[in-house]
């Protein structure tokens, strides 16, 4: 089996991918918060396998990408310990055999390396991931694979627990859509403003990069949250949460070949 580890602001994912059905069989996360991940390891991982009836010794190759740099000798040293083997960590160096291409591999996260990496071994045409996850990303792509820009704002989460950290009287609210894009209380408002404003900005902004760059682009959402606004399903030919993970697997494999 192939394990990917994916380590964000928020969360860290582990999934596992059976080589023989070829699918994502088991995934699950961990909070990314430093003080708490070494506890959060040593436990609740090997509780996990254990739960679930697998062995560390299935674990035949580790794909790891990380855009949280203070954690990744953490995680590499648990892997070490509890898996016996390296996890393979995803850098700008990986990108050298990769047939996509980054302007600047240094300045780009690995996560969205791997987004575009599946992207790419998917459709093999003009595209544009947006990625919804602790930031609100739009990696562009063109016919030849060469990422050509990325835009990043704060997420969906990000603004709610923004509002409530630097306001006395706003609460943090629920991600879920309300019915109304008028809000009736404060609750409702604040659904309504974040949820309704994300609209119009995913929209707004895909169709800025459609007029400055004419490209038959295939629009496709990941990340976590990507189901959350519903309003957005038309502008998304493709939704697919194991982008990412994907991309780990793939980058991971062409590199330990």
């Amino acid at each position: 089996m192939f394990l990917a580890i994916d380590a964000g602001n928020s969360n860290v994912v582990f999934a596992l991918y059976d080589e023989k059905t070829q699918k994502w069989t088991n995934q699950f996360r961990l909070e990314t918060k430093t003080e708490r991940l070494i506890s959060q390891l040593s436990k609740k991982v090997p509780l996990y396998f254990l739960e679930h009836d697998i062995h560390p010794k299935d674990i035949e190759l580790i794909g790891f990408s990380s855009v949280v740099p203070e954690i990744q000798d953490t995680i590499q040293q648990f892997c070490e310990n509890f898996f016996g083997k390296k996890a393979y960590v995803i850098s700008a160096k990986s990108y050298k055999k990769l047939p996509v291409v980054a302007r600047r591999p240094n300045e780009i996260g690995t996560d969205l390396m791997c987004n575009v990496m599946a992207a790419w071994e998917k459709f093999h045409q003009p595209f544009i991931v947006v990625d919804f996850g602790t930031a609100l990303t739009f990696t562009v792509v063109d016919e030849k694979g060469q990422v050509l820009g990325v835009n990043i704002v704060p997420g969906l989460q990000t603004a709610i627990k923004a509002l409530f950290m630097n306001t006395s009287k706003l609460p943090e609210v629920s991600l879920e859509f309300p019915k109304s894009a008028i809000g009736q209380d404060t609750i409702h408002a604040i659904q309504a403003g974040i949820l309704h404003g994300y609209t119009g900005l995913v929209k707004g902004m895909l169709q800025t990069i459609r007029n400055e760059k004419p490209l038959p682009f295939k629009i496709i959402a990941t990340g976590g949250l990507s189901a959350i606004l519903t309003t957005l399903r038309d502008e998304f030919e493709e939704i697919d949460r194991y982008l990412t993970l994907d991309g780990i697997r793939l980058i991971t494999q062409i590199n330990q070949a």
